[in-house]
């Protein structure tokens, strides 16, 4: 039952997207730092960024259904403790093998952001849901570009792991402000749990909405993460050769474009999130001619980013009110199927972006974001082309004859 988030719910929740996420993003500013005091090579730096995603596609298939069966009250505030027992084991660890074990189960516990989300989807009203979810995934994207900042900041001065007691200390709190803040969301429904896992397997093989929108996402965040995943890269190199923290500081561009996409969920709330994708989706893919300026001003650049945040975040709202809407009471599974398309194609663009760069440069870099972009708009395109077909068609002989004989009458 709709029981409404008021603007103090939405700015905790918000704040509970942004700590979760950034104890997998924290690591990657202060890389360089804390793999040589770890004892890492620099070869096996990867495995550091590599645990907290693996641990996340993991906590997506398996706890986030969990929304579905519990009160997501109780399981917000007990994956929040988690993961701040995640980071604070990265924040003491003494090697790199406890550092992997800390990322990775801080990364499993992280996807309390989308319980979050769906428990925000289940107690909105429906004219105000995708407003809702804007205001609150808007902490994911915060999290993730603004922990860039602090990251570097912190690494700078008080050293890599500073940033990490101050992740644990601020999910602990969250813990018990969001035990005492929130109203219970007790679920009635009556699958089981190996049930509901057996739901999101047959959603991608026969519901066409969350299968389109699992791609558009796939390719969306393939895209997204080939600028944040490589543009240390360009901006390390001659002539510019930024440190951790300059580099850090483009996230505030990001932040300002991601912020700026909140109106999305109200657009969504009207009826627009299918054309508020398309657009952003066009949009998303002309940000990289943008981005791909790298001298001798970074003026362009910066632009891009903050076209490049605003489409993404803008496509990712809509996405999620168009399958919360479809799917109000198994919120919490839908989400995660849908968030593993994500995890996936972030992935995919970490990967590629570097390969793209060593090989070719940054100009291959942008181009591989613009292709993803490019296909996350035909997948776009090819379900509107398809919902177009299956709408009635005027069956012309009857109508012809009805025509005559309304003709006929006169």
């Amino acid at each position: 039952m709709a029981t409404g988030v008021t603007r103090a719910q939405r700015l905790v929740l918000a704040t509970v997207c942004a700590a979760a996420v950034s104890t997998m993003y924290a690591i990657q500013p202060v890389l360089a730092v804390a793999g040589p005091e770890l004892g890492l090579s620099p070869e096996s730096l990867g495995v550091l960024i590599a645990a907290g995603q693996i641990g996340y596609f993991a906590g997506l298939i398996l706890l986030v259904p969990l929304g579905d069966l519990v009160n997501r009250r109780r399981l917000i505030g007990g994956l929040l403790a988690l993961t701040s027992v995640g980071a604070a084991i990265t924040a003491a660890a003494p090697n790199g093998a406890i550092a992997v074990a800390g990322l990775a189960l801080a990364g499993v516990f992280a996807v309390v952001t989308q319980v979050t989300v769906a428990y925000v989807a289940a107690v909105s009203a429906p004219g105000v849901r995708g407003r809702n979810i804007g205001a609150v995934t808007s902490g994911v994207v915060i999290g993730i570009l603004g922990v860039r900042v602090v990251a570097g900041l912190l690494g700078d001065t008080l050293g890599w792991r500073a940033v990490y007691v101050l992740l644990a200390v601020l999910c602990a709190g969250l813990a018990v402000v969001t035990r005492g803040c929130l109203a219970p969301d007790i679920r009635t429904s009556g699958d089981r749990y190996t049930q509901i896992l057996r739901s999101m397997g047959r959603l991608v093989t026969s519901d066409r909405l969350f299968l389109s929108r699992g791609l558009i996402t796939f390719f969306l965040f393939a895209s997204f993460g080939s600028l944040w995943s490589g543009l240390a890269l360009p901006l390390g190199a001659r002539p510019w050769s930024f440190g951790t923290t300059e580099i850090g500081l483009f996230g505030l561009a990001g932040l300002a474009g991601a912020l700026g996409a909140g109106r999305a969920g109200r657009w969504a709330d009207a009826g627009h999130a299918q054309l508020i994708s398309g657009w952003s989706l066009l949009m998303l893919a002309a940000s990289w001619l943008l981005i791909a300026q790298t001298g001798p001003t970074l003026a362009l650049l910066v632009v891009g980013v903050v076209v490049l945040d605003f489409a993404v975040q803008a496509v990712h709202v809509s996405s999620q009110h168009l399958l919360t809407t479809a799917h109000p009471d198994r919120a919490g599974s839908v989400i995660g199927a849908y968030m593993a398309f994500y995890s996936l194609g972030s992935a995919l663009g970490a990967v590629t972006t570097a390969w793209a760069y060593t090989s070719w440069g940054w100009w291959a870099s942008c181009l591989t974001g613009a292709l993803y972009a490019l296909a996350g708009f035909a997948v776009w395109g090819s379900a509107q082309l398809r919902m177009r077909g299956r709408r009635p068609k005027i069956n012309q002989p009857t109508f012809r004859a009805r025509y005559v004989t309304m003709i006929s009458r006169r």
